[in-house]
């Protein structure tokens, strides 16, 4: 039997929602702070891959400018060049620990003696020495034509006789600042290539000064 005054009480608890917006809220918080922090994570994606691309394409642009004016030739491209071009690419990618996460790799692409295409040298910085670059190692297509460039389909870049393109792959192993559970560590790999922007003799990496070569 249900006294009149605990009939009011229930009537009145069925229509008291000063703990519903609580409630709601308790609910919806857990996915608040997943699409929170979700969108972070794809922002600081967002933003590594960035970083990575101009990273390439600053050491392709430093790599085609360097040179050593010499009397009486075509201006040298040194060892200590190459070390340089990758040393500036580390310290640009300082904050993204780049050298200890992932690789920059630069390549001379030029024609060889038959007329195909060819990477003539090859010079690398970083720790993860798993990364090589997706184009070959030094010496791909010293001889034949069989090597037609570098890229794919349409997108090849060929150099052209008596010229050279630096090609800067840079790869970074991209790991999740706050979703680890949800993003995987992914592998990212950003490229660029620049002419040689002026006369410079491309038979060989001049070792003077000493230098010890970034080889890969």
């Amino acid at each position: 039997m249900i006294v009149p005054g605990r009939l009011a009480d229930l009537w009145a608890a069925r229509h008291d929602t000063r703990g519903m917006s609580a409630v709601e809220f308790a609910l919806a918080l857990p996915l608040l702070m997943f699409m929170g922090l979700g969108g972070l994570e794809v922002a600081n994606m967002a933003l590594a891959n960035s970083r990575v691309n101009q990273i390439a394409i600053a050491l392709a642009d430093n790599a085609s400018r360097m040179k050593q004016q010499t009397i009486g030739s075509a201006p040298h491209f040194r060892e200590s060049d190459a070390v340089e071009a990758l040393l500036a690419a580390e310290r640009q990618g300082g904050d993204l620990q780049l050298m200890q996460n992932g690789r920059a790799i630069l390549s001379s692409l030029q024609v060889n003696p038959d007329g195909g295409q060819w990477i003539k040298w090859q010079r690398c910085r970083g720790t993860k020495t798993t990364y090589s670059s997706n184009w070959g190692a030094e010496g791909t297509g010293a001889t034949g034509t069989a090597f037609t460039g570098i890229g794919s389909g349409t997108k090849t870049i060929a150099a052209e006789p008596q010229s050279a393109i630096m090609v800067a792959e840079v790869v970074y192993e991209y790991r999740p600042l706050i979703v680890d559970s949800i993003f995987d560590t992914m592998t990212i790999r950003k490229y660029a290539a620049m002419y040689v922007r002026d006369e410079r003799d491309l038979s060989q990496i001049y070792a003077s000064p000493p230098t010890v070569a970034s080889t890969c």
